[in-house]
Protein backbone atom coordinates (compact mmCIF):
# COMPACT_ATOMS: atom_id res chain seq x y z
CA UNK A 1 0.00 0.00 0.00
CA UNK A 2 1.11 3.13 -1.04
CA UNK A 3 0.94 6.97 0.67
CA UNK A 4 0.20 9.58 -0.79
CA UNK A 5 2.34 12.60 0.64
CA UNK A 6 1.98 15.99 -1.11
CA UNK A 7 3.68 19.07 0.09
CA UNK A 8 1.43 21.47 -2.42
CA UNK A 9 -2.13 20.26 -4.13
CA UNK A 10 -2.83 22.19 -7.61
CA UNK A 11 -6.09 23.05 -7.40
CA UNK A 12 -6.13 24.47 -10.89
CA UNK A 13 -5.53 20.87 -12.07
CA UNK A 14 -7.69 19.36 -9.90
CA UNK A 15 -10.63 21.37 -10.75
CA UNK A 16 -9.97 21.11 -14.58
CA UNK A 17 -9.70 17.53 -14.16
CA UNK A 18 -13.11 17.43 -12.57
CA UNK A 19 -14.59 19.45 -15.30
CA UNK A 20 -13.01 17.46 -18.07
CA UNK A 21 -14.79 14.13 -16.11
CA UNK A 22 -18.36 16.41 -15.35
CA UNK A 23 -18.58 17.65 -19.07
CA UNK A 24 -17.56 13.85 -20.71
CA UNK A 25 -19.86 11.91 -18.24
CA UNK A 26 -22.44 10.58 -20.44
CA UNK A 27 -19.55 9.27 -22.85
CA UNK A 28 -17.70 7.57 -19.68
CA UNK A 29 -20.60 6.02 -19.36
CA UNK A 30 -21.54 4.70 -22.63
CA UNK A 31 -17.85 3.84 -23.22
CA UNK A 32 -18.08 1.41 -19.97
CA UNK A 33 -21.16 -0.54 -21.55
CA UNK A 34 -19.71 -0.90 -24.80
CA UNK A 35 -16.77 -2.20 -22.95
CA UNK A 36 -18.25 -4.24 -20.63
CA UNK A 37 -20.24 -5.75 -23.16
CA UNK A 38 -17.44 -6.28 -25.55
CA UNK A 39 -15.54 -8.06 -22.74
CA UNK A 40 -17.11 -11.32 -23.35
CA UNK A 41 -15.01 -13.74 -25.80
CA UNK A 42 -17.80 -14.38 -27.85
CA UNK A 43 -19.43 -11.03 -27.63
CA UNK A 44 -16.12 -9.55 -29.25
CA UNK A 45 -15.98 -12.09 -31.91
CA UNK A 46 -19.41 -11.13 -32.52
CA UNK A 47 -18.65 -7.19 -32.93
CA UNK A 48 -15.94 -7.87 -35.18
CA UNK A 49 -17.63 -9.77 -37.73
CA UNK A 50 -20.96 -7.24 -37.56
CA UNK A 51 -17.61 -4.89 -38.39
CA UNK A 52 -16.60 -6.75 -41.27
CA UNK A 53 -19.37 -8.08 -43.20
CA UNK A 54 -21.96 -4.79 -42.02
CA UNK A 55 -25.02 -7.12 -40.89
CA UNK A 56 -25.15 -10.95 -40.74
CA UNK A 57 -28.12 -12.88 -39.57
CA UNK A 58 -28.08 -15.66 -35.93
CA UNK A 59 -27.90 -18.59 -38.50
CA UNK A 60 -24.49 -17.36 -40.35
CA UNK A 61 -22.90 -16.31 -36.65
CA UNK A 62 -23.88 -19.42 -35.84
CA UNK A 63 -22.09 -21.26 -38.60
CA UNK A 64 -19.72 -18.95 -38.25
CA UNK A 65 -18.26 -19.67 -34.72
CA UNK A 66 -19.51 -23.16 -34.19
CA UNK A 67 -22.33 -22.47 -31.52
CA UNK A 68 -26.08 -23.25 -31.40
CA UNK A 69 -28.51 -20.65 -32.47
CA UNK A 70 -29.95 -19.82 -28.77
CA UNK A 71 -26.28 -19.54 -27.56
CA UNK A 72 -25.73 -17.10 -30.68
CA UNK A 73 -29.29 -15.36 -30.47
CA UNK A 74 -28.35 -15.12 -26.75
CA UNK A 75 -25.76 -12.75 -27.15
CA UNK A 76 -27.19 -11.02 -29.57
CA UNK A 77 -29.78 -10.36 -27.08
CA UNK A 78 -27.46 -8.93 -24.61
CA UNK A 79 -25.75 -6.61 -27.41
CA UNK A 80 -29.44 -5.22 -28.68
CA UNK A 81 -30.64 -4.37 -24.91
CA UNK A 82 -27.09 -2.86 -24.35
CA UNK A 83 -27.67 -0.48 -27.12
CA UNK A 84 -24.70 -2.22 -28.78
CA UNK A 85 -26.20 -3.25 -32.37
CA UNK A 86 -29.63 -3.06 -34.02
CA UNK A 87 -31.77 -5.43 -35.97
CA UNK A 88 -33.72 -5.56 -39.15
CA UNK A 89 -36.19 -7.78 -40.31
CA UNK A 90 -36.56 -9.22 -44.19
CA UNK A 91 -38.98 -11.69 -44.43
CA UNK A 92 -38.72 -14.22 -41.74
CA UNK A 93 -35.05 -13.08 -40.76
CA UNK A 94 -33.73 -10.38 -38.42
CA UNK A 95 -30.15 -9.29 -40.31
CA UNK A 96 -28.05 -7.21 -37.04
CA UNK A 97 -25.36 -4.67 -37.49
CA UNK A 98 -23.65 -2.33 -35.17
CA UNK A 99 -24.78 1.15 -34.09
CA UNK A 100 -22.90 3.91 -35.28
CA UNK A 101 -21.76 5.25 -32.09
CA UNK A 102 -20.65 1.81 -30.85
CA UNK A 103 -19.00 1.28 -34.03
CA UNK A 104 -16.96 4.26 -33.86
CA UNK A 105 -15.98 3.78 -30.06
CA UNK A 106 -15.22 -0.44 -30.83
CA UNK A 107 -13.28 0.29 -34.73
CA UNK A 108 -10.05 1.08 -33.29
CA UNK A 109 -9.86 -2.35 -31.51
CA UNK A 110 -11.01 -3.94 -34.31
CA UNK A 111 -7.68 -2.23 -36.65
CA UNK A 112 -5.74 -3.84 -33.69
CA UNK A 113 -7.20 -7.49 -34.41
CA UNK A 114 -7.13 -6.62 -38.42
CA UNK A 115 -3.24 -5.14 -38.01
CA UNK A 116 -2.17 -8.49 -35.79
CA UNK A 117 -4.32 -10.50 -38.60
CA UNK A 118 -1.88 -8.56 -41.35
CA UNK A 119 1.45 -9.40 -39.72
CA UNK A 120 0.51 -12.94 -39.30
CA UNK A 121 -0.19 -13.54 -42.81
CA UNK A 122 1.86 -11.26 -44.45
Amino acid sequence: MSNCRRIFADSGQINNCREIIDVHQQAFADLSQVVALAGNDVRLKILFLLDQETELCPCDLSDILGMTIPAVSQHLRKLKEGGVIQSRKSGQTIFYSLCALQLHLLRPFFNIIKDSLTKVIG
